[in-house]
């Protein structure tokens, strides 16, 4: 039984793909920095130990695939799985995120068996990345305008992913994934109110004004150019991918929002 390589094994969606794999019996190698061996996507050097034995990978790219230079690595590392025998690739995407379909492309010219994800906004960016300070702070600053995001759980992303990596009839097939319905960011800044007790308000900035937040954050800063792309109405409907692929809807934010606030992920300092 061959090993499943997950890049980006500590992440979102990675570690999720990890436990459920695990969880079938399925062995699973973690690809990250800490990782045994460690993968580092700008040391090609650690590529080739980490793909020994591996017959499937559960690809991601950090910090986010239209960046430049993500085509470039992901077909170098493509090749190289390929060509030490991993020939079923499975690529995290983005909804509507043109900068990232070269990296598709790259993934598809490689010879692998492969299958594109392409995911909305996740659920988990308020708990689990770089919107959970802001959530606490009780202010969610973004250059969002009153755009509209069908939002997706991140569970559904590693179900789907699980399934491509599984189940060879998902090879050569690009999946959509979103949530079941539309939200705006003061529609969701209202409902992390509701299950949180206290206000927390959406304030949109513009993309200058947002570059500099993530320049102070130590963020990226091409990050802050996503915004003025994928949430120009180009994702503002939702896609029935889940359901396709898993036989069933779509996790919704607010059952996402009550389970993490439960958990008292947005709790303020004390």
């Amino acid at each position: 039984m061959s090993t499943t390589l997950i890049v980006g094994g500590t992440g979102k969606t990675g570690r999720r793909v990890a436990a459920r794999l695990a969880s079938r019996g399925l062995p699973v190698r973690v690809g990250s920095r800490s990782g045994t061996p460690p993968f580092v996507w700008e040391e090609p050097a650690t590529w080739g130990p980490a793909l020994e034995g591996v017959g499937a990978v559960y690809l991601t790219y950090h910090p986010d695939l239209a960046l430049p230079g993500a085509a470039e690595a992901v077909g170098a590392f493509s090749r190289v799985a390929v060509e030490r025998g991993a020939l079923r690739l499975v690529l995290l995407s983005g909804r509507g995120e043109e900068g990232a379909r070269a990296a598709e492309r790259a993934l598809q010219e490689s010879g692998a068996d492969w299958t594109v994800v392409r995911a909305s906004w996740f659920h988990q960016n308020f708990d689990e990345s770089f919107l959970v300070g802001p959530v606490r702070a009780g202010e969610l600053v973004l250059p969002a305008g009153d755009a509209v995001e069908p939002f997706v759980d991140a569970g559904d992303i590693a179900d789907v992913a699980v399934a491509a990596l599984t189940d060879g009839r998902h090879a050569g097939r690009v999946h959509e994934l979103s949530g079941p319905r539309l939200l705006g960011f003061a529609d969701v800044a209202a409902e992390l109110s509701a299950v949180t007790g206290r206000e927390i308000r959406y304030l949109p900035v513009s993309v200058a004004e947002y570059r500099a937040v993530l320049e102070k954050e130590g963020l990226p800063v091409e990050l802050a150019g996503l915004f003025g792309t994928v949430l120009d109405g180009r994702n503002a409907h939702p896609v029935d991918g889940v359901r396709q692929v898993l036989g069933r809807a779509p996790r919704d934010f607010a059952d996402y929002a009550r389970e993490a606030a439960a958990r008292g992920v947005w709790d303020p300092p004390r």
